[in-house]
């Protein structure tokens, strides 16, 4: 069967996750194909490039398939290595961060950073592209990290970044008790940047909800959920409860990599002024970790 031609839409009338729904709608296609074409940019909803799979469609929304060799995944169109976009469109772009890359340069220096790779896949030759970024994630944690593509997309999602929804898988030793909670606790920096928990004059509140998924040889997977954000505000804070995160240097041991995953980021989309969302697979270095 020969993709849907641009133009021609395909419409959900019941909410689905997006490759559920093309193997029902495309159902002469292979399940590797219609994954090709998500990795490529070749699947629009609304007129925005998805590449995830399990982006969950509302009814109403118009689904298009593109050629192969249309696609809109800067990633992979323009070959930049250790990039992965999880999501595109003309005012956002979310990536999916491995463990160890800087989210923006230090001081300002170029360096090899997630800004500088999605500033590569846009640019043009004597065209640099102009990106923003809406948040950081820490360089030894992965997952969800989103940047704009325009001064104004960025300054609309940070208005509401309060009412965004930033879910965190966190490893840390040993098994809270209780298996859930909130841990209310100020944050201040002390002289040698660490975040410690302490009323001071200038310590911020901070927020964080836990919930532990399972316990397995003396480690814990945690979901985690930000209701503030704070810098290195899970790792202080499940260090403070006395259960650090396994292999974070800071606040706990050294270790092949930190235990700490942005797995899912909801924010109200700048122009559409409506909830989207991001989800970064669990990588296999961190899965490596629980077993």
């Amino acid at each position: 069967m020969s993709p849907a031609p641009k133009g021609e839409a395909l419409r959900a009338e019941a909410p689905a996750r997006l490759l559920d729904f093309l193997r029902k709608e495309l159902a002469g296609w292979k399940r590797k194909t219609l994954e090709q074409r998500l990795r490529e940019g070749c699947v629009e909803v609304n007129g925005a490039t998805i590449l995830r799979p399990h982006h969950e469609l509302r009814a109403g929304d118009e689904v298009r398939v593109l050629p192969e060799g249309e696609g809109q995944n800067p990633a992979i169109t323009r070959g930049v290595p250790g990039l992965v976009i999880l999501h595109a469109d003309e005012e956002l772009v979310a990536i999916d961060k491995p463990a160890g890359l800087l989210s923006v340069p230090l001081d300002g220096r170029e360096g090899r950073s997630a800004l500088a790779l999605v500033r590569q896949a846009y640019s043009r030759p004597g065209r640099p592209a102009r990106v923003w970024p809406v948040h950081r994630l820490d360089r030894e944690s992965s997952g969800v990290l989103l940047f704009a593509r325009t001064s104004e997309a960025r300054d609309a999602v940070q208005a509401s970044w309060t009412e965004a929804h930033k879910l965190y898988l966190a490893l840390v030793e040993g098994r809270p008790d209780p298996q859930q909670g909130l841990i209310d606790q100020p944050l201040f920096e002390d002289a040698a940047l660490n975040v410690r928990v302490g009323t001071r004059p200038d310590s911020k509140p901070a927020r964080t909800r836990y919930k532990t998924i399972e316990s397995v040889r003396g480690r814990s997977l945690l979901e985690v959920e930000l209701e503030t954000g704070r810098r290195h505000q899970i790792r202080a804070h499940l260090a403070f409860i006395g259960h650090p995160i396994v292999g974070d240097p800071r606040y706990g041991s050294a270790g092949e990599r930190m235990g700490l995953h942005s797995l899912r980021l909801t924010v109200t989309h700048p122009s559409r002024n409506e909830p989207v969302t991001f989800e970064a697979p669990v990588p296999a270095d961190f899965l490596a970790l629980t077993r």
